[in-house]
C-alpha cells in the first residue's frame, strides 16, 4: 500500500507544481475560491502541511513558510517532502489534524485530497489549468462522501453547492466541497 500512496501523492504534488510554476508573477495576490485566501495563501497552506509531514517523518521542527518568496518556499517544500515521503517510514506516527496517525494515512487520505482540491483553487485564482486528475477526483470524492457532516465543520469545507444535472464528476466533487465552478 505504501508505494501506491507515494505514487499517488507524487502525481498530485507534480500537478500542483505545474500550476505553481505556470502562475504569472503578478497573480499571487489574486483572490482564491477559499474565503479570505489569496493564491499565495493556497500555496502557503500546502507548504505548511508538507513542512509538517517532513518534520514528523524526520523528528525535526517544521520549517516556516516564507510568504514573500512563495515559489521558493514551494520549491523547497516540494523537494524535501517528496524525498522524505519516498524514503521515510510511512508506518511512523505523525501529527495529523485528528491527532497522531500513521504517516501513510495522513498522506494518503488527507494530504492527497488537500493537494488535489487546492490544485483547482490555485488554478482558479491564477487563471491556470483547472482540469484535475479524474481518478484522483473519483477516489477522493468516494472517501469524502461518508464524512459529509464532519467536513462541514468551520475551517474545513463550506456548505455544498447544488450541482447541475449531468455535470462532470469534477464539478460534482468541487460543488460537494463548497466550490462554485
Amino acid at each position: 500500500m505504501s508505494q501506491e500512496v507515494i505514487d499517488r501523492y507524487t502525481r498530485l504534488v507534480n500537478d500542483f507544481d505545474a500550476r505553481v510554476q505556470a502562475a504569472p508573477d503578478d497573480s499571487w495576490d489574486n483572490q482564491a475560491p477559499c474565503d479570505q485566501w489569496k493564491a499565495r495563501d493556497v500555496v502557503s497552506h500546502i507548504v505548511g502541511g508538507m513542512n509538517g509531514i517532513v518534520a514528523g517523518l524526520s523528528g525535526g521542527e517544521a520549517v516556516e513558510v516564507d510568504d514573500a518568496d512563495i515559489v521558493g518556499s514551494w520549491n523547497t517544500a516540494r523537494d524535501r517532502t517528496l524525498a522524505a515521503v519516498s524514503s521515510g517510514d510511512l508506518t511512523k506516527s505523525v501529527q495529523g489534524p485528528f491527532g497522531p496517525q500513521p504517516a501513510e494515512q495522513v498522506i494518503g487520505r488527507l494530504m492527497c485530497t488537500d493537494v488535489l482540491v487546492h490544485t483547482w483553487d490555485l488554478a482558479r485564482a491564477v487563471g491556470g489549468d483547472e482540469q484535475l486528475d479524474q481518478d484522483a477526483v473519483a477516489q477522493a470524492y468516494s472517501g469524502l462522501k461518508p464524512m459529509d457532516a464532519m467536513i462541514r465543520m468551520p475551517g474545513v469545507f463550506g456548505p455544498k453547492v447544488e450541482t447541475p444535472e449531468g455535470a462532470p464528476l469534477q464539478t460534482e466533487f468541487l460543488n460537494f466541497l463548497g466550490r462554485t465552478v
